[in-house]
């Protein structure tokens, strides 16, 4: 099955020989466990690597929450939360609350912001509702699901006592240590453990996210089927103009080198607005190092068109385009001719919106590029689990080659440490004080 397709034909540029090089050695390197960061390679052979035996068990356990409860909590920040959120959004009826009757839980976020307005709110909302909880967390510690993970494990022992309560919580943790494994070991909480070597923004095909997703009722076996194909398509004895990953990373990197600075993630679904949250995380945590990087950031055409078209089409030049291109829609409307015609739109009888949809991006392509946009085209036949799953992990294996190229370690975040650090102390955390002291003299 061809779950994804890579065009080059717009990027304005050719690839030299030693960039194509440093690709192949870069994808080798990620391979051989040579290069920066490699303590955090297993993410690379998950699709092939995840056992029956663990499938099954995070199955069971999905069908168990589900029997349990109308509403899933699924509590994380950043990668313990964004790629199970992508897919979850990709994949569900956006308008599923309006239905009256659900064949699967809701899932609902919490912990991935600290507005008490949005807290409040969400405990508000599910109050009639049947509740279970996926908290989702290697340390137990980090400022933002802890709090909201004290929040609902209070609401749920108010509710159900605390032994109910603990059948309605399910840990996905470190496997040994931290607070998180702490408390689920003395109050009986299921557990699932976050391997050792697989870091946050890496981790959706790991029960970070899978569990989540089985629990929404989504296909999580066509996602690693779909992410296995990408493995085997981006292995290193693929030649380079058959690896999408490599020509992605090279691309790029070779964009950067001639002051491409700013990518922009474009779709044209609004179902893939959050695979584009999880795609500037993956990227934006990897490569912003050492002064030196390429920001990541998205649009949603062609919304985006009506407010930020302006700026892409005649701004400074400094930024290129890559598209998720979705080849088929899953539904079909058809434009009708009207007597009156008084819209004008007549000249689109007989036309699918999809079609006008791809017109559209077909356009806007044409017309950045003209205006000095080099535009690149990822392209997928439909929104599918499968689909997603070759998507995650030919960005997860384009970023992993792209940091080599970059001359960074694309496995580690250093810098996400330095406001923590800020914030501990303004709230007086024990062990913080000479920080806070220093900062208090400057506010």
């Amino acid at each position: 099955m061809n779950t994804l397709s890579f065009d080059l034909s717009r990027i304005g540029i050719s690839l030299s020989d030693q960039i194509i090089a440093e690709a192949i050695r870069a994808n080798e390197l990620i391979h051989n466990g040579q290069g920066p960061g490699n303590d955090m390679l297993g993410w690379v052979t998950l699709p092939s690597s995840t056992s029956e035996e663990e499938l099954c068990r995070i199955e069971k356990e999905a069908a168990r929450l589900r029997a349990l409860a109308d509403v899933i909590i699924c509590i994380g920040i950043g990668g313990s939360y964004l790629g199970a959120r992508a897919v979850y959004e990709a994949l569900q009826d956006p308008f599923q609350l309006l239905h009256r009757q659900q064949d699967t839980p809701i899932l609902l976020f919490a912990g991935q912001n600290l507005s008490e307005d949005y807290h409040a709110r969400l405990l508000q909302a599910v109050e009639e509702r049947s509740i279970a909880v996926i908290a989702i967390s290697k340390s137990g510690t980090t400022t933002e699901p802890a709090i909201a993970f004290r929040l609902f494990r209070e609401e749920l022992e108010r509710r159900y006592g605390r032994k109910e309560a603990a059948r309605r919580i399910v840990a996905v943790t470190d496997h040994a240590k931290g607070a998180l494994k702490t408390m689920a070991d003395r109050e009986g909480y299921t557990t699932f453990a976050i391997p050792d070597n697989v870091g946050g923004r890496y981790s959706v095909l790991t029960p970070v996210g899978l569990l989540p997703l089985a629990t929404a009722g989504i296909d999580i076996r066509a996602l690693l089927d779909g992410a296995r194909l990408m493995e085997l398509s981006t292995a290193t004895d693929r030649p380079f103009a058959e690896n999408p990953a490599a020509c992605y990373a090279a691309v790029r990197n070779m964009l950067y080198r001639q002051g491409f600075n700013i990518e922009i993630l474009a779709t044209y679904e609004p179902q893939l607005q959050y695979f584009t949250e999880w795609w500037k995380q993956l990227f934006g945590e990897s490569e912003g190092k050492q002064g030196r990087g390429i920001f990541p950031t998205s649009t949603l055409f062609s919304t985006d068109l009506h407010s930020l078209g302006q700026y892409i089409q005649e701004g400074e030049r400094n930024l290129f385009e890559t598209v998720i291109s979705v080849k088929n829609s899953q539904t079909r409307i058809v434009i009708n001719p009207d007597r009156e015609n008084l819209d004008g739109l007549n000249y689109l009888s007989g036309k699918r919106l999809s079609e006008i949809n791809h017109t559209a991006e077909s356009g806007v392509c044409i017309a950045h590029v003209e205006g000095g946009v080099p535009n690149l085209r990822v392209r997928i036949p439909e929104i599918s689990a499968r689909t997603l799953g070759a998507l995650i992990y030919f960005f997860e294996k384009a970023c992993g080659i792209s940091g080599y190229l970059l001359g960074i370690n694309p496995f580690d975040q250093p810098g996400v440490e330095v406001y923590k650090k800020k914030m501990f102390a303004l709230l007086n955390k024990p062990g913080y004080e000479k920080i806070s002291e220093e900062l208090r003299s400057e506010i």
